[in-house]
């Protein structure tokens, strides 16, 4: 009998693969059997490794470290924008000396007009230090030593991870040590820079760590002395600054109102101490903070830089490109 031309094809036009393979009533061989299981352990290795996993303890402290590491570089690039306004006030004091370095009228009108505008500026704000505030914020929130989970499943990975945590765990403290200390430091400089009290920060260190007592009683030492001279009234709190402005304060009514003949080497007097403190103030102060942050900005980016390069190429992070383009995105 003909077969009928209605029937549909199969679904293997050229015939069942599988009865290829494992013909009926036989036994897969070996080799097929050996080749079978090499597919299905592959297999089910790629496929656990497309399923998302929490993070572990390592990962943590390495997103606590970036993270702090962001926030500090923050606040340098603040306090780099302070120094860079202090240099600009400097500059403005240097017209004011070259000025007066001549009896003309006309320069005397410069030098006032120079002072003005040094006024003007060093009372203005930056809203760049304004914001640090906000930073150093986070940086007290993430105070708190992270806590190790004691679930049941954490506790059958606990002797596997006991070294790795120990680490964590010494590490963790640590950083809690720098980031007070930071925190503290970059808090008075904050205020210093702002010309206000509410920039300071109280840490309450545990006396469990043994730097509790001095960094306490430091803080204490420090915050009180700022806090009492801006409740006397002074919104200068930079000893080099200060000195500087008590200078302008007495040099300013000279020139406006004129320079009196008997006067004149109590002007001179005025002029010459007004330079020795622009000089302090330039070499006591902006120089060395310039040089400080710039050493404390390279070593905060060297640190992130090269953790960075180093979890991308151990796989920790799914972007391999992040860690050598961390100065780009700084």
């Amino acid at each position: 009998m003909s077969r009928p031309h209605h029937l549909p094809h199969p679904f293997f036009h050229f015939g069942n693969p599988f009865r290829m393979i494992s013909p009926k009533g036989s036994n897969l061989s070996k080799r097929l059997l050996l080749l079978l299981n090499n597919f299905e352990e592959t297999l089910a290795r790629r496929l656990r490794k497309l399923n998302p996993k929490d993070k572990d303890g390592d990962e943590k402290w390495i997103d606590a470290y970036l993270d702090i590491s962001v926030n500090l570089l923050n606040i340098c690039n603040a306090f780099s924008s302070e120094i860079s306004r202090l240099n600009q006030g400097h500059l403005l004091l240097q017209c004011v000396l070259h000025n007066l370095d001549s009896s003309c009228s006309k320069q005397f009108i410069k030098a006032r007009s120079s002072l003005d505008a040094w006024r003007q500026h060093i009372s203005s704000k930056n809203p760049r230090v304004e914001n640090c505030s906000t930073i150093l914020n986070k940086l007290v929130e993430s105070l708190d030593l992270p806590k190790v989970k004691n679930s049941a499943k954490a506790y059958q990975k606990k002797r596997k991870k006991k070294k790795n945590s120990a680490k964590g765990k010494v590490l963790m403290r640590a950083m809690y040590g720098v980031k007070v200390e930071t925190v503290f430091t970059c808090s008075v400089f904050a205020s210093a820079f702002s010309g206000f009290a509410r920039k300071l920060f109280d840490l309450n260190v545990d006396d469990k760590y043994m730097w509790a007592q001095a960094c306490n009683g430091l803080q204490t030492s420090i915050n009180s002395e700022i806090r009492n001279l801006y409740s006397s009234g002074r919104f200068i709190v930079l000893k080099e600054l200060e000195a500087v402005d008590t200078s302008v304060k007495k040099l300013y009514p000279m020139i406006q109102d004129g320079v009196d003949p008997i006067e004149v080497e109590a002007f001179q007097n005025s002029i010459s101490d007004l330079a020795r403190r622009v000089e302090g103030l330039s070499q006591g102060l902006v120089d060395l903070l310039t040089k400080e942050v710039d050493s404390f900005f390279h070593l905060v980016l060297t640190g992130h830089d090269a953790l960075l390069c180093n979890v991308s190429k151990s796989g920790t992070v799914s972007d391999p490109k992040l860690g050598c383009k961390v100065v780009e995105r700084v």
